[in-house]
């Protein structure tokens, strides 16, 4: 209950913002008309193009960025100084009026088939090309950059700071409504915001940076020439993306194998994984170690396969030691005969250690697993209680901070969506 609460008030704080900053440019604009429309007409198509191929699967974490050529294209006008040998005359305010327009411009296509555009990512687009233009149009309209560089040489690394700063607020304001959205920890979804910067991140500032320099020269022309690169780079991350898709796929059906032979009981390797990536992520594990976590997790129990009577009901947890390191191992063998990551296969082996000998992946999968096999078992007082033997555990067999991380995810309840089968 307390993530619903923070849900409506950060996140709806930042809509209003978007919306009222939105409001003013729009009546601005509309009283004090269009500045070089030509110019903006066609930095507008260009983003909403860019929007309109944005990628779909965005996560409550806000999948880095979407719509790089628009984002791209909005930073390049937010930053445009001259178009072919001749100063720009647009403001703050038609800078977002125009990228506001292209934005729904470019949603309407997915409107169309029933994907209307995310607030979040209208919000964010807003604010952070604000940001950049509200650094820059004052700066560069009163005449004050010129004085500062000529603009000559020290240009260049004016635009770049100011794209620095630029991709830093972004970061900023996207982990803040990731937390107010999950309740998740702030500091690792900032430091996972920031890891995506040298990759797509940096292509899109070097793009923004590189047409609004280059259409001083090029003129409009440099709009659909210097995109190419970042074409290119989004048709890489998408393939990607879909590789990695298949490859979860493929790990997921896997997985299902030891339901289908009855083995363990219907969605616990969809459910242990679910809590396992939500825990990690609570305990500051990074993107490529919840990806290891949440594979593990999936495969933890694909060991029971090899044994000749079944586990009832497939609950490792009350079994003893050794049979428990037994599965874990023939698991792991398992694991490595897949082609997944060996690191994947080591959470799955030392699953069943001692946890003060245990990486911290395979101390989450324990315990979750635990959690689910002793929440199946009616035990008294439900979940609670099944997370009171977890906790009564806690000096040899789970880690205190790890039932701890697992009892703050439980109580925010934003997995009760996970399907039992």
């Amino acid at each position: 209950m307390t993530g619903e609460r923070r849900t409506p008030y950060l996140v709806g704080a930042v809509h209003a913002l978007a919306g009222t900053l939105v409001a003013v440019a729009l009546g601005t604009t509309l009283w004090h008309g269009v500045e070089q429309p030509g110019i903006a007409l066609a930095f507008g198509v260009f983003i909403a193009v860019g929007e309109a191929a944005r990628r779909h699967g965005e996560g409550v974490t806000g999948d880095r960025e979407p719509a790089p050529l628009g984002a791209a294209g909005a930073l390049a006008y937010a930053l445009l100084g001259e178009v072919g040998g001749r100063p720009s005359t647009h403001g703050v305010f038609q800078v977002l009026t125009v990228v506001f327009a292209a934005v729904l411009a470019g949603a309407a296509p997915h409107v169309a088939v029933g994907r209307g555009p995310c607030p979040d990512h209208v919000a964010r687009r807003v604010l952070t090309v604000g940001f950049a233009a509200v650094c820059f149009q004052p700066l560069y309209n009163s005449g004050q950059l010129e004085e500062w560089t000529g603009l000559g040489p020290s240009y260049v690394p004016v635009l770049l700071v100011l794209l620095v700063l630029t991709a830093l607020c972004d970061a900023v304001l996207a982990s803040a409504m990731a937390r107010s959205r999950t309740g998740w920890p702030y500091g690792p979804l900032l430091r996972e915001q920031l890891r995506a910067l040298p990759g797509i991140g940096s292509a899109i500032c070097a793009t923004g940076a590189v047409m609004a320099l280059a259409a001083a020269v090029a003129g409009l022309w440099a709009l659909p020439v210097f995109c190419l690169p970042l074409l290119l780079t989004q048709v890489s991350f998408r393939r990607y993306a879909a590789v990695r898709t298949t490859y979860r796929q493929t790990i997921t059906s896997l997985a299902r194998s030891t339901e289908i032979a009855g083995y363990t009981r219907p969605g616990h390797a969809r459910r242990v994984a679910a809590l396992s990536r939500a825990v990690g992520r609570e305990l500051g594990l990074a993107e490529p170690d919840l990806t290891v976590l949440e594979y593990a997790a999936l495969m933890h129990d694909i060991g029971q396969l090899s044994l000749v009577d079944p586990v009832p009901e497939g609950a490792t947890a009350p079994l003893p030691p050794a049979q428990q390191r037994r599965i874990a191992l023939l698991g792991g063998a398992v694991v490595r005969q897949t082609g997944v990551p060996p690191e994947v296969a080591v959470v799955v082996e030392r699953q069943a250690d001692p946890y003060r000998e245990q990486p911290l992946p395979a101390r989450i999968v324990r315990a979750v697993n635990a959690y689910d096999d002793l929440a199946a078992a009616d035990p008294p007082g439900g979940p609670l209680g099944a997370l009171e033997q977890l906790r009564l555990g806690t000096g040899h067999d789970y880690q205190p901070e790890v039932v701890e991380s697992l009892a703050r995810v439980l109580s925010r309840g934003s997995l009760t969506s996970v399907p039992p089968g």
